[in-house]
């Protein structure tokens, strides 16, 4: 068995080419894993998701390539067998090759800039359909990310070429070129003159410009150091239309410009907060009324309602009755379409609410903790019944 040989190192270009099977085997979940005697497929490795595409033998039937993977041999994933001796014709999805040649020579310039502006490392990067990320092992700020941000489309912009190759022992002996780990035997060096020197197997576009922009899309804390994602290209442009899409909608709901949708978010957020304040006094004074209504020389008391009721006024309510009643107090509202919660305090008496919690578990199979002074938790079905509760109670 042979080595396939890797096209993309000839150029990251090749998108059609002929091959020969090698071998074919069934994998554990059912699909085929075929070798060619060459390949334009790059494979996953190095953070970065693999090329997919088709491969079509000679009577025209075509398999689907979902995935490359690089092992001993490189293998692709296909649902039905190819017989070895084949000759087939592999076309890889030029657009989503091309979306990651863009993602990861736009990381390149990025990672260069932060290392040389900076001094950090990136020691964590990937790259799937969907997400760039990158490790850093210091603290960038927004800042900081703006100002690295500017230098990278900078680059972009001046178009420079991007030169990949596998430099001689010596040659490479004199390269100070990142890299996350020791490598040894043929060393690919990717070069982007003026911003980064990095070792990496990846194809990456000829020059800068074809990278189109990169954008930053977010920033957050990450083992002491940054997570930092992005995106390039097409894909940076059709994130900044959806971007623009929900700020134009926004501004439509609002009645504003697009310039003032932030100051016409955070007006709202204040009223919505006044709101809250006004209805959350109104509930506690509704309630206050219901309480007094309730025989003061009642021992036990249980509240049953069959409405959402926030957490703190439950509290508060069952606070209320435990300092006016001695018995056992209680307070139970829906939580949800078939679910409630519940709050129970012990009063004067000092009842022991753990073994009321038991209780509670065995006859509604309810979740929760607490102490001996209070319990909570919740139960799923229908709001209980107030007796049943009672009739718990009665047993302590």
């Amino acid at each position: 068995m042979g080595k396939t040989e890797e096209l993309y190192y000839t150029s990251a270009y090749i998108s059609e080419f002929d091959a020969q099977v090698l071998s074919c085997h069934e994998t554990k979940d059912g699909k085929y894993a075929v070798v060619l005697d060459r390949t334009a497929f790059f494979p996953e490795q190095g953070g970065q998701s693999s090329d997919t595409g088709t491969l079509t033998d000679e009577g025209g039937k075509e398999y689907k390539v979902t995935h490359v993977s690089i092992g001993d041999e490189m293998e692709h994933m296909v649902s039905e067998p190819i017989a070895p001796g084949s000759k087939v014709f592999g076309v890889i999805d030029w657009a989503h090759r091309f979306s990651n040649m863009q993602q990861h020579t736009g990381e390149h310039i990025f990672s260069g800039v932060v290392n040389s502006d900076f001094g950090y490392n990136n020691v964590g990067f990937h790259l799937s359909d969907n997400e760039v990320t990158m490790d850093y092992d210091g603290v960038l700020t927004k800042e900081d990310i703006a100002r690295i941000e500017d230098k990278v489309n900078a680059a972009i912009w001046e178009n420079i070429e991007v030169i990949a190759e596998f430099p001689d022992s010596s040659k490479l002996a004199e390269i100070d070129y990142r890299s996350k780990k020791e490598l040894e035997g043929d060393v690919r060096i990717v070069t982007i003159p003026g911003y980064d020197v990095c070792a990496c197997c990846a194809p990456h576009v000829a020059r800068t410009g074809e990278i189109g922009f990169l954008k930053v899309v977010s920033l957050q804390n990450y083992k002491g150091g940054v997570r930092v994602s992005i995106l390039c290209g097409k894909r940076a442009l059709e994130y900044l239309r959806n971007e623009h899409e929900i700020l134009g909608s926004l501004s439509g709901m609002l009645t504003t410009s697009a310039d003032k949708v932030l100051s016409s978010v955070e007006k709202a957020f204040e009223e919505n907060k006044s709101l809250k304040a006004e209805l959350t006094g109104a509930r506690e004074e509704l309630m206050e009324y219901e309480l007094s209504s309730i025989d003061k020389d009642k021992k036990d008391v249980i509240l049953i309602k069959n409405q959402d009721v926030d957490g703190n006024l439950m509290r508060k309510t069952v606070n209320a009755l435990t300092a006016r009643h001695s018995g056992v107090c209680g307070f139970f509202a829906k939580a949800g379409e078939n679910s409630c919660k519940y709050i129970i305090a012990s009063g004067a008496d000092k009842k022991d609410l753990k073994k009321l919690q038991e209780l509670m578990k065995e006859k509604f199979a309810a979740k929760g903790g607490g102490s001996s002074a209070m319990i909570q938790g919740s139960i799923s079905g229908a709001l209980v019944d107030a007796d049943a509760v009672y009739d718990l109670i009665s047993t302590l």
